[in-house]
C-alpha cells in the first residue's frame, strides 16, 4: 500500500483570544490535508474557520499544538522565517483580487517569483504565459489589470498564486465576489488543478455549491471539527 503524503498535518491546535477577555476560539483540533487534495473550511460565523485559515497559513503562529506544511515544521519559526516560507511555498486567493491595476497582468505575475528570486526573468514570463493559457487569459499578458472583467482578475490572482510553484494554495472565500458563472470558472479551475496537476488546496467558504465539488468539506462549530 503507498503512504499518502500529507500537505498539511496539525495537531492538538488550541487558539486563544485575550480582548477582550481570555477565549479560546480553537480546541484541540487536528487536521490533516493531503497532497493534491483539494478541501473546504465551512462553518457558522465565529466557528473559527477563518481562525483554523490563518494558522494553517503561517499568517499568526500564536497558538498552542504543531503544524507541519510540506514535511516541514513551521511551528516555532519567527516572522521573518514564516515570511520567506510563506512566499516559497503557498499561494493565496482572496474573495478580492487585490492585483495592481495600474500594473499590466505579466507584471503583477511576476512580482511574487521576482521577490523570491530563484529563476531567470525570461524563465518566470515563460511560466507567467503558460499559467495564463491554462487560466483561459491567454495573449493578454500586456493588458492592464484594471481593464479586465472581475472573473478574469480572479483567475489572473489564481495565476499569480501558482507561480512560485507553491505545495498549497489557500483560498479565503475567493468566489464570494464573483457572480455564479464566473464563480464556476474558479471552482472548475481549481477543481483541474487539484485533479491534474496535484495541486492542495485549502478554501474557507460560505457557498455549499463551492464546497459540494471539493473533495472533502472540513466544518468546524465552537472551535472544534464536526
Amino acid at each position: 500500500m503507498i503512504e499518502t503524503k500529507k500537505c498539511i498535518s496539525a495537531k492538538g491546535i488550541n487558539k486563544y483570544f485575550y480582548t477582550p477577555e481570555k477565549f479560546q476560539v480553537l480546541k484541540d483540533v487536528n487536521v490533516d490535508v493531503n497532497k493534491g487534495e483539494f478541501v473546504a473550511i465551512m462553518g457558522k460565523s465565529g466557528s473559527g474557520k477563518s481562525t483554523l485559515m490563518y494558522l494553517l497559513s503561517t499568517m499568526d503562529n500564536d497558538y498552542e499544538g504543531t503544524i507541519y506544511i510540506n514535511e516541514q515544521k513551521v511551528t516555532g519559526l519567527n516572522q521573518k522565517q514564516l515570511a520567506a516560507f510563506r512566499n516559497e511555498h503557498i499561494g493565496f486567493v482572496f474573495q478580492f483580487h487585490y492585483l495592481l491595476p495600474e500594473f499590466t497582468l505579466m507584471d503583477n505575475l511576476l512580482l511574487p517569483a521576482l521577490k523570491l528570486n530563484k529563476k531567470p526573468k525570461e524563465e518566470l514570463e515563460d511560466r507567467a504565459i503558460k499559467l495564463m493559457n491554462l487560466l483561459d487569459v491567454k495573449g493578454q499578458e500586456n493588458k492592464l489589470a484594471s481593464r479586465l472583467s472581475g472573473g478574469q482578475q480572479q483567475r489572473i490572482a489564481i495565476a499569480r498564486a501558482l507561480m512560485n510553484e507553491p505545495a498549497l494554495i489557500m483560498g479565503d472565500e475567493p468566489t464570494g465576489n464573483l457572480d455564479s458563472k464566473n464563480a464556476n470558472v474558479v471552482i472548475e479551475t481549481f477543481r483541474e488543478l487539484a485533479r491534474e496537476f496535484g495541486q492542495t488546496i485549502v478554501a474557507v467558504t460560505h457557498d455549499n455549491e463551492f464546497a459540494n465539488r471539493c473533495d472533502r468539506v472540513i466544518e468546524l462549530s465552537d472551535g472544534r471539527i464536526v
